[in-house]
């Protein structure tokens, strides 16, 4: 089997690299094919019956950080609504400011309440969250959908820059053929 594993390649002389150790993978099916099912194992938050999910030839840690962190499509049912947006934030552990700052979170949000944010804001903690675990990879799951046409280009904007940055794989689905063409490096057309 023909694998590539972390690979970097650019022209001689280009500005940035065509190939740079990471990949943006996209899973396309209908609704109902288990697109949210296949994350959620991947992620490990369910089991496989049979199989495994293997990252870097070992199985997925039953305990501690997860070396894949999953950002969920409706952020408000992946937070504790009684908990402030700080507090949620150290879940994680430290998270950069810099993190912060890239991805529009303002000071004054991490006293609020999750239902004192427009879902947006929401989801740029749960992007935060996700990525001050140190993930190998991350898995998207229709992460924009419910989002304003401004806001879904900046999320991704932000994703593709720091996937690309930390070396970590992205695996995300999306109904939205025009985003996946601009951001998947393979698509993956589940149930076909």
């Amino acid at each position: 089997m023909l694998e590539a594993r972390g690979i970097t390649y650019a022209y001689p002389g280009a500005a940035r690299a065509l190939y740079q150790g990471f990949e943006r993978v996209a899973l396309c099916a209908p609704s109902g094919f288990g697109k949210t099912t296949l994350c959620r194992l991947l992620a490990g938050y369910e089991r496989p019956q049979a199989g495994e999910v293997l990252v870097d030839g070992e199985p997925l840690p039953r305990r501690g950080a997860c070396p894949v962190q999953m950002i969920w499509q409706h952020p408000e049912a992946a937070v504790d609504p009684r908990m402030r947006m700080g507090a949620t934030l150290a879940e994680a552990g430290e998270v950069p400011g810099r993190l912060l700052d890239d991805l529009g979170i303002q000071k004054r949000w991490l006293s609020r309440y999750p239902h004192e944010l427009s879902g947006g804001e929401l989801q740029r903690f749960c992007i935060a969250r996700a990525l001050a675990a140190n993930p190998r990879y991350l898995v998207a799951d229709e992460v924009s959908t419910m989002l304003d046409a401004l806001t879904q280009a900046q999320i991704w904007r932000f994703l593709m820059d720091e996937t690309s940055r930390r070396g970590i794989g992205l695996v995300f689905v999306s109904h939205s053929p025009a985003l996946t063409d601009r951001i998947a490096t393979r698509v993956v057309r589940l149930g076909a």
